[in-house]
């Protein structure tokens, strides 16, 4: 008689575990997609505020012209907006 009873105890167990452990995992997926797509996002900003800088000190310094300073930062920008949902 015990043996019956835990298997219907185990079997109600089960039942309602399944579904709490898929709602976990998927938050917890959920949660580190959050992560890495600010990451991502900061690490391309960071690169993107460097190359202005960069390419401001070459014009400071008269290695390259104005304009073609702003060739340089406004070329692929096109791709940036296409890359998003």
């Amino acid at each position: 008689m015990n043996e019956l009873l835990s298997t219907a105890a185990l079997a109600r167990i089960d039942g309602e575990v399944v579904p709490i452990v898929a709602i976990s995992m998927g938050c917890g997926i959920a949660i580190i997609a959050i992560i890495f797509g600010s990451v991502r996002s900061m690490v391309i900003n960071s690169n993107r505020e460097k190359t202005r800088r960069e390419v401001a000190a070459y014009v400071a310094e008269g290695s390259i012209t104005p304009e073609d300073a702003e060739r340089i930062l406004t070329a692929g920008r096109e791709f940036e907006r296409s890359d998003k949902c």
